[in-house]
């Protein structure tokens, strides 16, 4: 069979690697890809947001088989607009999507639902919010309603903060913002847990713990992911069962109930309280970088995992892991996440010898010339798969270290709460 990925990112590679791994696949198609996915696929260049070219490039190229890995072609509909030509989509269509699209769409669904979630208010503009700010306990965190690729949401210690966070959702730093979110700031630790769904029945699909702040420590700015490690540390039997009673199965009850269902990869990020789980966000795809941490470790044919959710038939399939560790350190360019040069040569990543278990799947990049050039703030993931935490994190950094890059920086301390 033929495949089809939609994205660019680390995400998109890591599936990528684990896709050609598959002696059912024939060939695999990125659009638009990376110079990562080029060495084991077809890059095609196209507009993401142009649905009617992307479904000719499928019709044209043969492809049995299309994976969505980003967040925003989901949540404008493009798992809708492939189904109208009998396409066979791995993905939530656009109502389901609006977990991610709408925080507040979630919220409203946590409160009819008894949800474990942070407590919130709803604002439409600057003047309710900062109002409200005065009988705000801080910290507070503000969050931007729309689509902020991991970015919008602001940790306030004071009502300076808030008002600078109200301001830059509200001229648009984000895209157009119609409303934010206020939520109580909660105490405890942040965990990412995955499920895959084709349906009608759903199944784990690991868990890991990601760090967002672009400075050590988990200090400064929120970023789209500096690097992870899977398992979360956090992780038991107990604490599993609670997040699928409470969190998740309500969440597809609420779901049925105005009419959808849910297929594809969903990532439930969690603040855990005292051993209780509550509810941060949804995103209705692989996390980035969770997905290059959590790949890895994956015995079963990945291939065979989607096209099983696809035809409904995933209780079919017994899902297999490698008893392992697995971290992932993301490689950024200068001045992430703000402003940064673009088309830098990357040398020496051929000169990097990997063991068996090592990798680096790109993020924002691009081969011109026989070059590969840095395009994104996000540039290399480097992941290592070992026995130990701390075996792992000493392989990806002499590995970092190999490559010599003055152009990039990353964190050093990525996996802190489980290497001493």
């Amino acid at each position: 069979m033929k495949v089809g990925i939609i994205g660019s990112g680390g995400r998109e590679h890591a599936i990528c690697n684990s896709l050609k791994k598959s002696n059912k696949i024939s060939k695999i198609f990125c659009f638009p890809g990376n110079a990562g996915t080029e060495d084991i696929a077809e890059n095609i260049n196209t507009d993401l947001n142009n649905f009617e070219n992307i479904k000719n490039i499928i019709i044209e190229k043969k492809i049995d088989l299309v994976v969505i890995g980003p967040e925003k072609p989901l949540v404008d509909g493009l798992v809708d607009y492939l189904e109208k030509f009998e396409i066979k989509i791995f993905g939530p269509n656009k109502i389901a999507s609006q977990l991610e699209g709408s925080k507040i769409f979630t919220k409203k669904l946590c409160k009819k639902f008894n949800i474990p979630t942070a407590k919130f208010g709803i604002f439409h503009n600057k003047i309710e919010a900062e109002q409200f700010l005065k009988e705000t306990k801080f910290p507070t965190v503000i969050k931007a309603d729309n689509l902020a690729s991991g970015k919008g949401v602001y940790i306030c210690n004071n009502e300076e903060d808030a008002k600078l966070a109200i301001n830059e959702i509200f001229d648009g730093k984000f895209g157009e913002a119609k409303n934010l979110l206020i939520e109580e700031f909660l105490k405890g630790e942040e965990m990412s847990f995955f499920t895959i769904h084709d349906g009608q029945t759903f199944k784990k699909f690991g868990s890991a713990q990601d760090h967002k702040r672009v400075l050590e420590g988990d200090k400064g700015k929120n970023t789209g992911g500096m690097g992870a490690y899977s398992p979360s540390r956090l992780i038991s039997k107990d604490l599993e069962y609670k997040i699928i009673k409470k969190i998740i199965e309500p969440t597809l009850k609420g779901l049925s109930e105005i009419g959808t269902n849910y297929k594809g990869f969903l990532y439930t990020g969690l603040m855990i309280v005292k051993n209780e789980p509550y509810l941060i966000e949804y995103n209705v795809r692989m996390g980035d970088p969770e997905c290059q941490t959590i790949l890895p470790t994956l015995k079963t044919d990945l291939f065979d995992i989607i096209l099983s959710c696809c035809d409904e038939k995933l209780n079919q399939v017994k899902i297999e892991w490698f008893n392992k560790k697995s971290l992932c350190i993301v490689l950024c360019s200068n001045g992430y996440p703000d402003r940064f040069e673009k088309n830098i040569e990357i040398k020496n990543l051929n000169k990097i010898k990997l063991k068996k278990e090592d990798f680096i799947f790109h993020a924002g990049t691009v081969k011109k010339n026989n070059e590969i050039l840095a395009i994104g703030g996000r540039v290399l993931n480097f992941v290592s798969v070992t026995d130990e935490f701390n075996l792992a994190k000493k392989n990806v950094l002499n590995n970092l270290e190999n490559l010599k890059w003055n152009y990039g920086f990353y964190r050093k301390d990525i996996g802190y709460k489980v290497i001493e």
